[in-house]
């Protein structure tokens, strides 16, 4: 059975000003990513790979080209569109964890819920901390928490809002193998449950091998776009 297209990346290009001149960061990008699909985005640094899914989430413009995230042309709404689509559709994990030193672990993960108004953003913050072990840790503060530890909180807090697709920029980049192995591993349970749609930002061997396709960036140019695994493996 065919399944809906998520997103749309189309001819896109994005151009910072250095100096007097011009640096082309992404040139020519088009892709489409299927829904619950999990995409690597894999390159050597500066290929434009963190650019890339910035664009595709609405936190930068592009220069040119289209973007088109669950029906909405992100290249072009306005701000208060986009930060729509973000709260509503849109998971982020990123290599710095970027959690709330003054809240706690629970307090962390509930802020997507609470911004949204949910009446039952604890219960679930709870749930998901469990799922990803740390129901233990409910109450201890980010400087509490091992770096691994950290990651996991971010994980749950990705997920409280059941996104329809989750951006992951070297997720497991701060971390050691083995820890970085069972984050890798959490991320895809955690996907496998929800249907989440994963575009992920990595140069882990582990991620980019349980991912269903592999694009390849260099020079800011799409290079290769391949199928890594069926998608009955990821079911």
């Amino acid at each position: 059975m065919t399944k809906s297209i998520i997103l749309t990346v189309d001819h896109l290009q994005k151009t910072f000003k250095s100096g007097a001149q011009d640096l082309s960061v992404l040139r020519d990008v088009s892709f489409d990513i299927e829904e619950g699909s999990a995409c690597a985005i894999v390159g050597p640094s500066g290929s434009g790979k963190t650019t890339l899914i910035a664009l595709c989430a609405g936190l930068e413009r592009p220069s040119s080209g289209a973007v088109i995230l669950n029906g909405v042309a992100m290249h072009r709404a306005p701000e208060d569109e986009l930060a729509r689509v973000r709260n509503q559709f849109v998971g982020f994990i990123f290599q710095s964890f970027q959690l709330l030193p003054s809240l706690t672990a629970l307090e962390n993960v509930m802020v997507p819920a609470e911004i949204r108004g949910e009446n039952h953003a604890r219960s679930r913050a709870t749930g998901l901390l469990a799922q990803v072990g740390l129901e233990h840790r409910l109450r201890h503060y980010p400087i509490q928490l091992s770096g691994g530890e950290q990651q996991r909180v971010a994980i749950a807090r990705a997920f409280i809002n059941r996104p329809k697709i989750l951006f992951a920029d070297e997720p497991t980049g701060n971390l050691d193998g083995e820890t970085g192995k069972e984050i890798v591993r959490l991320v895809f349970d955690l996907n496998a449950t929800n249907g989440t749609t994963l575009m992920l930002v990595t140069h882990d061997r582990e991620l980019t091998e349980q991912a269903n396709r592999v694009i390849a960036l260099k020079g800011g140019r799409l290079i290769s776009d391949t199928q890594a695994k069926t998608d009955s493996a990821q079911s």
